[in-house]
């Protein structure tokens, strides 16, 4: 038997996804190909890998044996790949977060980076990137991570509030968030608590904040946001229900590599200096009829 890695990419791609068609803009390949090659695969191994369903494709036993042995090589393969960028240019240092904690980071961005230090690429996603599978270097994460793969260190909390103008009042409609950021906690507790005051909406986070600035509505922002927004005020208490943990996210592997290394400890001191900020004990302005807790 001859394995090669671009069969084994391929079975990752639609063991992880779950089909053929979920994994065509993953691999590049149409459906069709992909059903031959990993069919082609399961000959060449003399085993099913699948069961093929309606609702799509489910590993065998044997299937989930050979997902674990070719995880590990693909976690090779990233290492042979990031040796090899490394030979070639200097390497960067992917750092995902969430909009929000991105455009913080992007505002503070002379507490991170100087020219002397490596290369910072920003990974904003609303969805989780990756970090197991190496999409993304350093992750901020709301939660301790659960994968013994990965390491985690806690570097603060979260606090949310509900955010308006002065010339607002406490009892305004709100603005609510559609799209794939309508999935955040935020966007479902306005939704669950406040969404018979909902007369507008916004697929984009930064676009509900303009909407709010302009008096349009109210809606939930983190305080480490509304707090610094200085057309904004607070029109309510920190909401305990939504505050949670804030966390830096790295893979065991790569933690201690000096250019991961290096941004790991300038983001912890820039989150320790700005804790009061992102915890809500920092409020900027505070609407006269809102009730402080």
């Amino acid at each position: 038997m001859d394995e090669n890695w671009d069969d084994l990419r391929l079975f990752l791609a639609v063991s992880r996804l779950g089909g053929l068609s979920a994994a065509q803009e993953k691999t590049g390949l149409s459906p069709a190909t992909l059903g031959r090659r990993i069919t082609a695969l399961e000959r060449q191994i003399g085993v099913p890998l699948f069961v093929r369903r309606q609702t799509g494709y489910v590993l065998t036993e044997a299937g989930q044996d050979l997902l674990a042995h070719a995880e590990e090589v693909e976690r090779a393969m990233l290492v042979v790949a990031r040796w090899r960028e490394g030979t070639q240019t200097q390497r960067s240092v992917r750092l995902s977060a969430g909009n929000w904690t991105t455009d913080f980071l992007v505002r503070n961005i002379d507490a991170v980076w100087t020219s002397d230090d490596p290369a910072i690429e920003f990974v904003m996603a609303n969805a989780r990137i990756d970090i197991g599978h190496r999409a993304a270097d350093i992750g901020i994460r709301n939660a301790r991570p659960t994968d013994p793969h990965m390491a985690g260190r806690k570097v603060g909390s979260v606090a949310f509030a509900l955010y308006g103008t002065l010339e607002q009042s406490p009892d305004s409609s709100i603005v609510g968030l559609s799209g794939d950021t309508s999935t955040s906690p935020s966007a479902r507790w306005m939704a669950a608590q406040l969404g018979h005051k909902m007369r507008l909406r916004g697929n984009g986070v930064h676009a509900v904040r303009e909407l709010v600035a302009q008096g349009a509505g109210l809606s939930v922002l983190p305080c480490f946001i509304g707090d610094e927004d200085a057309r904004l005020c607070r029109m309510g208490p920190v909401i305990a229900d939504l505050s949670t943990e804030q966390w830096l996210v790295a893979h065991h592997d790569e933690r201690h590599s000096p250019p991961i290394r290096r941004v790991i400890e300038k983001l912890v001191t820039l989150f320790d200096e700005a804790g009061p900020l992102f915890s809500g004990q920092r409020p900027g302005a505070i609407h006269p009829e809102a009730e402080q807790g």
